[in-house]
């Protein structure tokens, strides 16, 4: 998907957004109610949008323990079960170390990659204050699939691979919040016929509260100096967010199985008018 044929969509969040907003001030008027100050405003319910990080954290202490399911290409019916056949997992932990620092472990099936991520919240949204949420994340993939034996010179740091990314939010009203997401990723080990070591990323995402407990979800990220031979393409996905008491469930349909960052953004294959659309699941369960 071209970010030109995403425009409207994000022209549509933004115009719902500030209209919400604006009828939740006019009540306020209304009503007489007091102003408020220096209170906290969370733009999302779970820690990722969709397969996009969210400025949201774990508060001190909490623990989520998270597992995440992408079913295969739907577009295949029969020939693979309609994706029940090469399903891929992943399967973590993420723990609150203070109120703005978390820190994250997880095993993926794609490469049989183990990640390891962190969170750091450099500033709140506030009511009548500072305008929006400002977080770094930065993650580190080991490829532990890669084998000595078929490649004598490998080397550990060739296993690695790193994500950087600037997550900036605002919560516009009760009903909807959007981010927008500098992202820079760097392989240590890359094909140079398909990719490039060092890739930059802008990524945008949404979330509209439907209900008290269901929200719509969507993130997009579109890549700057891509290889003339590119395989890949722009990652997207859609999904809704069901809040459950003590965890979050979210459902998604997206052009990329892989939910790894530095291989969702830089690996998605997946095309709407050639195949490519994967269903799935996230799940946090916090303690």
């Amino acid at each position: 998907m071209k970010i030109k044929n995403l425009l409207p969509l994000i022209l549509v969040f933004f115009v719902v957004g500030y209209a919400s907003a604006q009828d939740d001030l006019l009540n306020q008027l209304d009503a007489g109610a007091p102003k408020q100050a220096n209170i906290e405003l969370a733009a999302f319910k779970g820690v990722q949008i969709c397969n996009m990080q969210s400025t949201k954290l774990p508060v001190k202490g909490e623990f989520y323990f998270l597992v995440t399911h992408r079913f295969g290409d739907l577009q295949k019916g029969n020939e693979n079960f309609f994706g029940l056949d090469n399903a891929l997992t992943r399967i973590g932990g993420i723990y609150g170390v203070t109120n703005w620092l978390s820190v994250g472990a997880s095993r993926h099936t794609y490469n049989k990659t183990y990640e390891l991520s962190s969170k750091i919240k450099f500033a709140n949204q506030l009511v009548n204050g500072f305008p929006i949420t400002i977080v770094a994340y930065n993650s580190m993939d080991i490829n532990s699939s890669l084998k000595k034996e078929i490649d004598p010179e490998l080397k550990f740091s060739n296993r690695l691979a790193f994500s950087t990314q600037i997550l900036i939010s605002r919560k516009f009203s009760e009903s909807f919040s959007f981010q927008f997401s500098p992202i820079f990723v760097h392989k240590n080990l890359f094909e140079p016929e398909t990719e490039k070591k060092d890739q930059f990323l802008m990524g945008v995402g949404g979330r509209y509260k439907l209900s008290k407990r269901i929200s719509l979800n969507m993130d997009y990220a579109a890549r700057s100096g891509a290889s003339d031979h590119d395989y890949f393409i722009n990652p997207l996905t859609m999904g809704i967010d069901i809040e459950t008491g003590g965890h979050v469930f979210q459902m998604v349909f997206s052009n990329s199985q892989i939910m790894n960052d530095v291989a969702y953004y830089t690996n998605t294959i997946g095309r709407s008018n050639g195949g490519g659309i994967f269903f799935g699941f996230n799940m946090y369960r916090v303690f």
